[in-house]
């Protein structure tokens, strides 16, 4: 009963916070804690001893951030907010939850591990300078504004990532007690996933003028996206025998940071893409899955 209520508990929660958007809109505000808590609990299940960073990871992280300015330098010439939506789906660091898909597939969970954390280190560093150079500063110094989009992103994926092995080193019962409690993320993500969807639709119907063709274009370009990102990825990894870490790593987006990221430094309707992003992704896994389990022994040499 439990396993089948989480299996519908996202779908859910995009529903009940597009529904009470007006709701859940008023918790906005908890959205970088919540993405905190759940790299917290993600990072007490990672083992340096394990991590190997390896081409593959390079590979990977090329696209991530050389895609991310591509996607945007093209689209920017036709339409900006749509550029931003798609640089965001590109720059957005890998999910938490995708060492767990990645793992149900039958993947290399400590590849998937190793890139997450470097594709969050990544975005650290990375996204400060591009929505500094991309987004609206309202004459603050581009150097001003660096350091401010610093002070908010870098802490939010790097503290927990150090809080993690704090805990392990000077607190081993707490880390045990997390290491072991992984689904505790789930459900603060599926939280996360309600409020980032209600503050979207709050957003949307409080336009004054509503021009839902860009909007539906927006989640058209993000499953194009979201379906190129799979493929690439799983086609990079074949060449290193990590066909599954590779387009799950690539493919399956941290969208809850991409949306709160888009609406605070980009423009707030680019979240939208996004927010898309969210249910193509879940398309997928949830195709894969079901292939998988109909699948007579899955293939098993293809992790």
């Amino acid at each position: 009963m439990l396993e089948r209520l989480r299996s519908w508990m996202l779908p859910l929660a995009m529903l009940g916070g597009g529904i009470f958007y007006s709701f859940f809109n008023l918790f906005a505000f908890l959205t970088p804690y919540l993405i905190s808590v759940m790299l917290l609990i993600t990072c007490c299940r990672l083992s340096i001893r394990e991590m190997r960073f390896t081409r593959l990871h390079a590979w990977m992280l090329m696209v991530q951030v050389f895609g991310s300015v591509i996607v945007y330098g093209v689209l920017c010439y036709f339409d900006r907010v749509l550029a931003e939506a798609m640089m965001i789906c590109v720059l957005a660091p890998t999910a938490v939850a995708a060492a767990v898909i990645t793992g149900m597939l039958g993947g290399s969970v400590p590849c998937l591990a190793t890139y997450t954390l470097a594709s969050n280190l990544c975005v650290a560093i990375v996204a400060p300078v591009m929505f500094s150079l991309v987004g609206v500063r309202d004459g603050v110094s581009f150097g001003q504004s660096v350091w401010y989009i610093c002070t908010q992103v870098g802490p939010l994926l790097l503290l927990p990532l150090a809080g993690a092995w704090v805990l392990e080193y000077f607190v081993p019962s707490v880390h045990k007690i997390l290491r072991a409690r992984q689904s505790i993320s789930f459900y603060l993500w599926s939280l996360s996933l309600t409020i980032v969807t209600g503050r979207t639709v709050f957003f949307i119907m409080q336009q004054d003028s509503k021009d839902y063709g860009a909007e539906i274009l927006m989640a058209i370009a993000a499953l194009v996206l979201c379906i190129a990102q799979f493929a690439l990825g799983r086609r990079i990894g074949k060449k290193y025998g990590e066909t599954i870490a590779g387009g799950q790593g690539l493919g399956q987006k941290n969208t809850i940071l991409a949306i709160w990221m888009a609406q605070v430094y980009l423009s707030p309707l680019s979240s939208i893409g996004p927010a898309a992003y969210v249910l193509w992704q879940n398309s997928i896994n949830a195709f894969q899955l079901y292939r998988k389990r109909n699948t007579a022994g899955g293939v098993k040499d293809e992790r």
